[in-house]
């Protein structure tokens, strides 16, 4: 039994370096930014997550417990990477798309852009400090 958990746990680690390897390499040679975003946020997620799986499979078999350290990393993994590629295009889209290309938002605003409904709204501040210039008004 503890033959084959190696096995498994050898597996993963091969897995998770062919995924890092794969990444790596799509992030330095794809073409531009957004195919680049592929690369780290798939294969390499599944590299970390390959070899972090490895790592609780090896201590479960090794010391019979359960690492939670590990899980929570894959879990913080897998919440993080899909919305830091998702910040990247969107500042890319604004940076440097061509929004005649894209389709209509039904909004005055661009494409990735927050609309929020009490944007008329004007912030207070609960405090002015003592040595603070009163607050200009336009009227």
């Amino acid at each position: 039994m503890e033959q084959i958990a190696e096995l498994i746990v050898a597996v993963l680690l091969v897995a998770a370096g062919v995924f890092g390897l794969i990444g790596s390499f799509g992030l330095i040679k794809l073409p531009d930014t957004m195919t680049r975003l592929h690369a780290p946020t798939k294969a390499t997620t599944l590299g970390v997550g390959s070899v972090l799986l490895a790592s609780m499979l090896y201590f479960w078999i090794t010391q019979g417990r359960l690492s939670w350290h590990e899980l929570l990393i894959t879990m913080f993994l897998l919440l993080t990477a899909p919305i830091t590629a998702n910040l990247i295009a969107k500042a890319h889209l604004h940076r440097f798309g061509d929004m005649g290309k894209l389709p209509a938002t039904g909004t005055p605003s661009d494409w990735a852009t927050f609309e929020d409904e009490a944007k008329d709204m004007q912030p207070m501040m609960t405090k002015t400090p003592p040595n603070a210039a009163p607050p200009k008004q336009d009227h």
